[in-house]
């Protein structure tokens, strides 16, 4: 009786569990491996810092981590002791914390923003049994019978990891930097690459020309690459060990290291056994021989020191101002002695020419935006992205040219593109329109002028009877007396009396007027 009393008990408990709502069973952080029907966002799985799927030594985590905006978040797998990204399915598209991983029962793998698919697994149309978290740090989808259909190792993102081979075929692609500028490590026909990821990349560093190396057998190209305790080791096809670059002084044969192509341009290796921290030693050694370790066109110098060059130091922040270089409004200017490039010594030239058919070459190319020429040889490179020169305290034997916009600062048109032409019809209208205003202007002066000189001119004799008309203009107005009055009669003998005798009369004009006024006060009420 008891023992079938603990059999319907598992019973009832495996019911429960498969009955159990969905998101209450997304909530669980599974080990080593999850099977189909398991969905979940970041919210789901909060109280486990977003990460759902751990390995078995739990070293590593599958889950969603925080950007540096903490409302956004990637799907990653992560180092757990030293919290180390080291793969993303999603970098360069986050998802909110509402977002989910689905892992349907359909056995497709994605994680989705919104109604949108940011990434899901390439498996060749084949569906997915289980996902897996390897105490590697490789994230497996494997297929009916335990076939891989899809790894993370196969598909890396800016790091390696030791013991994951890079092969030919795979690219790092480092995070944009602050001028939206990629970097890119490649193994391409036996040589490995590192290049600015312009739109024709420009290679900075190649493992054949690295001074650092150890060779172990010469000759051979390379096919794969690995982190193996303290070095990374380079095989050939048949998995030969040709050389190895040594990054750290370690002697630890079993720790575990990635190597980091960052948006600086420098390849970084750390230890995730000792927290993550950082090894000296980076590739490339020489801060100035990456793509932008200053702005485009300024000269990188010593330790990062930065200057614009003589060519375009009169021009705003240094820069050509080139919008487009076919529009017949650009020149070529020495951008100064002693400059290198750091891809003069990894591209073939683009012709062998001279000086003047270099520029020729350069101005008569629409992309073109820089040259570098060497006389000696006669090789001539053409560019149609630039970054940073390099200062050449040894010397160089290369001239440099940039084209730069001819309305951007001052010099002379060597380009001859005629620009001075097309800026003389707008030279006249202007200074023809300042004639007339200034015309204009001395011609309303005179006038007045001369209106002013007649006034002060004209006669000053104004007649007595317009002075009195004037000063009645301003007095008030009183009754005088009839004619017929004897006051009024006397009054008015006496204003005409007066107005007859002003030609013999040597007094003041205004007597008559002052002698009307007595009058009239005189006959005013009493």
């Amino acid at each position: 009786m008891g023992q079938w009393g603990l059999i319907r008990f598992m019973g009832c408990i495996s019911l429960f569990v498969l009955l159990l709502p969905e998101a209450c069973k997304a909530g669980v952080q599974y080990v080593g491996t999850i099977y189909p029907g398991y969905q979940g966002s970041q919210m789901t799985w909060i109280n486990l810092n977003g990460l759902f799927l751990i390995s078995n030594s739990s070293n590593f985590a599958f889950g969603f981590s925080t950007t540096q905006d903490a409302t956004q978040f990637l799907l990653v797998v992560v180092h757990t002791g030293s919290s180390k990204v080291i793969w993303s399915a999603n970098r360069g598209s986050p998802v909110s914390s509402s977002d989910k991983f689905i892992f349907g029962e359909d056995g497709k793998v994605s994680l989705q923003k919104g109604d949108a698919v940011v990434w899901t697994a390439d498996t060749g149309g084949k569906s997915v049994s289980a996902v897996e978290m390897q105490d590697s740090g490789n994230l497996v989808l494997l297929g009916n019978g335990g076939s891989v259909l899809w790894q993370s190792f196969r598909h890396p993102t800016d790091t390696l990891i030791s013991n994951q081979d890079f092969v030919d075929g795979m690219k790092l692609v480092s995070d944009p930097n602050p001028n939206k500028l990629t970097h890119i490590l490649e193994i391409k026909s036996g040589y490995m690459i590192l290049s600015a990821g312009f739109q024709t990349p420009q290679p900075y560093w190649s493992i054949q020309k690295e001074s650092r190396m150890i060779i172990n057998k010469d000759g051979g190209k390379v096919a794969v690459a690995s982190l193996s305790g303290n070095s990374w080791r380079f095989y050939d096809g048949n998995k030969v060990f040709l050389s190895q670059f040594i990054f750290s002084d370690s002697s630890d044969a079993n720790g575990t290291w990635i190597a980091v192509l960052g948006n600086d341009g420098f390849i970084s290796f750390y230890n995730l056994d000792d927290g993550g921290s950082d090894s000296q030693t980076k590739i490339p050694s020489d801060p100035c021989s990456r793509p932008e370790p200053c702005d485009a066109h300024y000269v990188c110098s010593g330790n990062n020191v930065c200057q614009c060059p003589l060519g375009l130091s009169n021009r705003p922040n240094c820069q050509a101002e080139v919008v487009s270089s076919c529009d017949g409004s650009t020149e070529l200017v020495s951008a100064g002695d002693r400059l290198n490039y750091f891809a003069l010594g990894f591209v073939p030239p683009s012709s062998r020419t001279d000086l003047e058919g270099c520029k020729s070459a350069c101005h008569g190319n629409c992309s073109c935006l820089a040259f570098f020429f060497q006389s000696s040889s006669g090789n001539c490179f053409l560019f149609s992205d630039i970054g940073s020169f390099q200062n050449s305290h040894a010397g160089s034997s290369f001239v440099a040219y940039i084209k730069v916009s001819s309305d951007g600062g001052s010099g002379s048109n060597a380009g001859g593109d005629g620009s001075g032409k097309k800026s003389f019809p707008i030279v006249v209208i202007i200074v023809i329109g300042t004639l007339i205003v200034i015309c204009g202007l001395l011609y309303m002066a005179f006038r007045y002028h001369r209106k002013k000189k007649k006034m002060l001119e004209s006669p000053q004799d104004i007649s007595e009877d317009d002075n009195f008309l004037e000063i009645l203009s301003g007095m008030p107005i009183l009754p005088l007396p009839p004619t017929s009055s004897p006051l009024g009669s006397r009054l008015f003998s006496n204003f005409f009396k007066s107005t007859s005798e002003e030609g013999t009369s040597s007094g003041p004009s205004d007597c008559n007027s002052d002698t009307y006024l007595s009058a009239v006060r005189l006959s005013g009420p009493r």
